[in-house]
């Protein structure tokens, strides 16, 4: 792998004799001689590894490591010295220096320490990215709908063509995106998400590009964006729909450019980033009503992946059972408790329309109400008041209370494919915001616990 690497060090000499083996062993070296321009590129670049001389005029080196970690600039930082100290070392390792080089410093060993950092930085990732996926992130599948999806991810994971994930709420994009990321080149880089349409617009900005300290009224503290987050790795945005026009064209500069622009920030930061989108819009149709931007539209609907609803992938269902029921068995510490061939040929002939979201929920519901197994009775009175088939129990009561029923379900249904969107849950069904909370609390819907459920 090879390094960017940022040089400190007030001696021409030094700066010109450590470019040059850098260079020559394929690495890109960027050299100053002051602590000032250091802390000035490290804001601006995401570098991979600080060499820095201890000794230098006005800031010294550790000065510069200490107002480096206060930044937030995380890079590994590794100490130079011609007159070097044990309590220097020692300060430099409280400091979180990556290691201590006294000079001079032969080729060999400056490699060397190149090779060991980078290889303690891709481990730090990969166990990282392992701990995040271990029984979290597997798309589980049989049938043939989903065969044809993951081949389409075979097949263009390892590229970086941009790719527009379409379904249903609750189909596993992320899952899918995920999954991409893991099969490309950039699968020891992290994986970042965000979704657009739980961000306010006047924050998603900040969320994407990162901000200054004291930028704006409540930046207490310099903030990374999402898209610095993501350096080398892969960045999804979901509901790519929802964000904001006035934002989408500052997404489309940096897909272009390369780079961002943090809040408060005098000077843009490169990114080597790929970014992957998701949506249960219709973009072609927000485009011809000017509610999406059709130069971002190009950019990012280069190849659409499209994840089928769970109703079109029923085969599915009992895979899925068996691998959520796992799931809950290991994190709650439950028994084993199995479903009935009955139990699952019921769950299949339900419409699910929150997807897979939905059918973990209710797995955890079944295994709360089972005794020593689940069968067809349990899963039908889980369902309740949706029926196998996507009907509704309103066959009795008053009309008033019929409708109540009626209304409630509804509200409950569009909420869950918002992921609990207020405001776009409002827009679905025609009203203001402040009527669909009164709404709600009129219905009995405790907002927070049914949100708490959605998400398990």
């Amino acid at each position: 792998m090879k390094a960017k690497i940022l040089v400190v060090d007030d001696e021409p000499g030094t700066l010109a004799s450590l470019a040059r083996a850098f260079r020559l062993a394929g690495h890109q070296a960027t050299v100053c001689d002051n602590a000032a321009k250091a802390i000035e590129l490290a804001n601006s670049t995401n570098f991979d590894l600080i060499f820095s001389d201890v000794v230098m005029p006005e800031k010294d080196g550790l000065a510069l490591l200490e107002e480096l970690r206060s930044l937030g600039v995380s890079t590994p930082v590794v100490m130079m010295s011609g007159q070097a100290q044990i309590e220097m070392a020692v300060r430099g390792t409280r400091l979180g220096a990556l290691d201590f080089l006294e000079k001079p410093i032969s080729t060999e060993k400056l490699l060397l320490t190149v090779e060991n950092a980078l290889k303690l930085e891709r481990l730090e990732s990969e166990n990282r990215r392992l701990r995040q996926r271990v029984g979290k992130h597997e798309i589980v599948w049989s049938g043939e709908a989903m065969k044809k999806v993951m081949a389409q991810i075979e097949r263009v994971a390892a590229s970086e063509t941009r790719i527009c994930i379409l379904g249903e709420t609750g189909t596993g994009k992320e899952l899918a995106a995920r999954t991409l990321h893991e099969k490309s080149p950039r699968s020891s880089g992290p994986f970042v998400a965000l979704n657009c349409a739980a961000v306010p617009a006047e924050l998603i900005e900040s969320e994407l590009f990162g901000h200054e300290k004291g930028s704006f009224t409540g930046a207490g503290t310099r903030h990374v964006g999402k898209f610095e987050q993501a350096d080398h790795g892969t960045l999804f945005l979901d509901e790519i729909g929802d964000m904001p026009l006035a934002m989408q064209a500052k997404l489309l500069r940096v897909l272009e450019e390369g780079e961002i622009e943090r809040i408060g920030a005098t000077r843009p930061v490169e990114v080597d980033v790929r970014v992957i989108v998701a949506t249960h819009r219709n973009l072609d149709l927000m485009v011809r009503e000017g509610k999406f931007r059709q130069d971002l539209f190009h950019r990012v609907f280069v190849y659409p992946l499209t994840m089928p609803s769970l109703r079109e992938r029923s085969e599915d269902i009992a895979g899925l059972v068996e691998h959520f029921a796992a799931q809950l068995r290991s994190q709650n510490g439950w028994k084993v408790v199995n479903f009935t061939r009955e139990a699952i040929e019921t769950l299949e002939q339900y419409s699910w329309p929150g997807n897979v979201r939905e059918l973990r929920n209710m797995v955890e519901r079944l295994l709360l109400l089972a005794g020593e197994e689940v069968d067809a009775e349990t899963v039908r009175s889980a369902l309740t008041p949706a029926e196998p088939g996507g009907g509704t129990k309103l066959r009795s009561g008053t009309l008033a209370e019929r409708v109540e029923k009626f209304e409630r379900e509804v509200i409950l249904a569009e909420l869950k494919l918002s992921g609990f969107h207020m405001t776009n849950t409002a827009k679905r069904l025609g009203l203001e915001r402040s009527h669909l909370y009164k709404k709600a609390e009129q219905l009995g819907i405790d907002l927070r616990r049914e949100r708490a459920q959605e998400e398990g």
